[in-house]
This record gives structure tokens, C-alpha cells and sequence, in this order.
């Protein structure tokens, strides 16, 4: 195999794919990426067996068509710390060869036949929505993933389709968003899917930059999704997603509209005097205000006011700030809507019917 790739092109692509390859593990082959040329263009291949990637290099002149598989990483520093426009990048007989003007790389590879297969997105697909509505979808959800759990099932984003109607779903328990959007065009009627967070993340670095659209097909136990030069696939997660439709208020009568980024400094400032040992601001509303107060031992309190519409009875109740700020910082939106209950029962941010955010309250005594 010959080719001439534009580097920068060839690096995007690499990025994407190293950061799928699987850095830990006994299988070497794992840790590589495949090289094919096809058509014209140079794909580069990657998968850890869970997901699996294909990235299009489109700026490439093929003087010579093969295949290469080469370690992930090696080949993702070559490239980046080369200055050329262009590379060479040749090989065979399980080595690779990566050509600038003053430099010269060969690095061992292996037999790219017993590279474990890539799917591709084939027939019509499921969904097809614009890539800039699903990446925002994403951003407003992939926080509140759960880290750590023995539930499975919610470590990865709910996927549910109703119509052309799109909504993503995360929570780690504590938290839940949910964020809703159209798609162009639907296939069947309802449906849903639990993806992966580590393939969600993946998605959401591809979908940005060009104004693309982003199609989805769907199986009992793998999502293939295409998107510009991208064909990425996983295995679905297997289990039941919690019935978050019931743990969302439905009586709370407390209700303000806040100034999203008034509240999001005030909520900032707030923590910073918040103790360790309760992780939680004071949120105190009386008629026609908002008092935030934070007491750490030793160190000191912070009182932050803000002047809001709120009419309710007053009432007190604890947050942790982290969360609260991770949501206002994605609401897309001038204006927050908070409904409130009492003090032992969860708080809801919205924007219209957008995005929903339910965030469990803390214990301050």
C-alpha cells in the first residue's frame, strides 16, 4: 500500500480512532488501527470489540491500494508531531512506513487480516436528524450518566423514538436530564435503545464542525450510526432503564423563572464556602428573592441575593452545586424555569419542552 494523505486530515481521523482502540488489554491486535484503501480515499478502521469505528480520509492520492494495520498510538503521535502538509504512508509485509520531507518512521504492525470486522451502516436507516440537534441532545444528557454503579443499565443514554420525536435520557440516580428534539425523517412507530456513554462521547466529537445530518439504525443488540466520513457501531446496553416517568414531580407548587447565567454565577460563587462533608448550598426563597449561603468548618460562609418573581410560600432547601451547574450550563436558554415541592423533594429545572432536569435535594443540617 501507497498513499499520499493531507496530515491534518489524516490526524482528525486517527484522534477519533485511537481514542476507541483499547489501550489496555492482552490483545494486541486491539490496540491498532486498520489502514484500507477504498475508492479512492484511505479508511481507517478501530474497535475495542464494543465499539468499532470507521473514519473516511478523503484528501489522499492512492498510488498503491493494500491495507496496514499499525498500533493506534504510535501512528496518532507520528502524525501529530509531524510538520508536513502531506505524509507518506507506505507498507507491507506487516510494517508500516511514514514518509516527510526530513523524516522517516517504520512501525511494526501486524497481518490487518485477522483484524476483527467494522460494521457499516447498510439499508434506511431509523432516524436521520441534523447533526447540530443531536449533538446538542447529547451535551444536555452525557453529564448526568452514571460514573460508578452496579446498575448497568444506567451507565449509558436511553435512546427513545416516538415518531420524528427524539429524546435522550441519562441519570446516575441522584439526577436525571432529559432532552427532547426532531429528527428529518423516522421509520416505525415507537422505539428505544440503551447506547453506551463511551460510544455517546464518541459521537458527540464527530458530530461537530460541518452542517451535516447524522442517521441511526437500530438492532435488538447493536446501533450503527453514520455521519460525514464516520460509521460508528456498539453493542447496546442490556438491561432495564429505570421508569424515570415516575420519579418526575408532577405536584410542585413552587414555581420561579430565573436568569440562566445570573444563577449559574450565583450558584458558583455560592460553592465556593460549600463544606466537604455535605456538598450542598442553601437555597432560601422568599417573596421577591433568592438569598444562596454555604458554611464550611474552619473556613467561612458565602451569602449570595438575586432579586426573582417568587411568590410562594418561603421555603429552604439544599443542592449540590456541581449539579445545578451542570445543568444551567447547557440549558441553551436566557431564562430557567425551577418548580419546587418542599424541601425533601426534588427540585425541576426546564426550558419549554426542550429540557427537563429533575436533581435530588441535600441534607444541610
Amino acid at each position: 500500500m501507497q498513499v499520499i494523505a493531507n496530515r491534518h486530515a489524516l490526524l482528525e481521523v486517527l484522534k477519533v480512532a485511537a481514542g476507541i482502540a483499547a489501550s489496555r488489554t492482552p490483545k494486541e491486535i486491539l490496540r491498532c488501527v486498520r489502514l484500507t484503501t477504498v475508492d479512492g480515499t484511505l479508511l481507517v478502521s478501530a474497535t475495542d470489540l464494543e465499539v468499532a469505528l470507521r473514519g473516511e480520509v478523503r484528501q489522499v492520492e492512492v498510488k498503491e491500494p493494500g491495507e496496514l494495520l499499525v498500533p493506534a498510538d504510535k501512528l496518532a503521535q507520528i502524525v501529530q508531531e509531524s510538520t508536513d502538509e502531506t505524509l507518506v504512508v507506505e507498507g507491507g509485509d506487516e510494517a508500516c512506513h511514514v514518509r516527510g520531507q526530513d523524516s522517516h518512521f517504520e512501525v511494526y504492525g501486524q497481518d490487518p487480516r485477522e483484524f476483527p470486522p467494522v460494521p457499516e451502516l447498510e439499508g434506511t436507516p431509523d432516524l436521520v436528524v441534523e447533526a447540530d440537534t443531536l449533538h446538542g441532545l447529547i451535551e444536555k444528557t452525557i453529564f448526568a450518566v452514571a460514573k460508578e454503579s452496579t446498575r448497568y443499565a444506567i451507565k449509558g443514554v436511553l435512546w427513545q423514538k416516538e415518531g420524528k420525536k427524539l429524546s435522550l435520557i441519562a441519570t446516575d440516580g441522584r439526577r436525571l436530564a432529559r432532552a427532547v428534539g426532531l429528527a428529518k425523517s423516522s421509520v416505525g412507530g415507537k422505539g428505544q435503545v440503551i447506547v453506551p456513554a463511551k460510544t455517546v462521547q464518541i459521537l458527540q466529537r464527530i458530530l461537530g464542525g460541518e452542517e451535516l445530518t447524522a442517521a441511526a439504525r437500530f438492532s435488538a443488540n447493536q446501533v450503527v450510526l453514520s455521519c460525514g466520513c464516520y460509521v460508528l457501531s456498539s453493542a447496546v446496553v442490556e438491561g432495564h432503564f429505570p421508569q424515570y416517568e415516575e420519579i418526575i414531580p408532577k405536584d410542585c407548587d413552587k414555581i420561579v423563572e430565573l436568569r440562566t447565567d445570573e444563577f449559574l454565577s450565583a450558584v458558583r460563587r455560592a460553592a465556593l464556602l460549600a463544606s466537604e462533608q455535605s456538598k450542598g448550598i442553601r437555597l432560601a426563597f422568599a417573596s421577591g428573592g433568592l438569598t444562596l449561603s454555604s458554611r464550611a468548618p474552619e473556613q467561612g460562609e458565602a451569602t449570595i441575593s438575586m432579586e426573582v418573581g417568587y411568590a410562594g410560600e418561603p421555603l429552604e432547601i439544599g443542592f449540590n452545586p456541581q449539579f445545578l451547574a451542570d445543568a444551567l450550563r447547557v440549558a441553551g436558554a436566557p431564562v430557567v424555569r425551577l418548580e419546587l415541592k418542599a424541601r425533601d423533594r426534588p427540585g425541576v429545572l426546564r426550558v419549554g419542552d426542550e429540557f427537563l432536569y429533575v436533581v435530588m435535594p441535600v441534607n444541610l443540617a
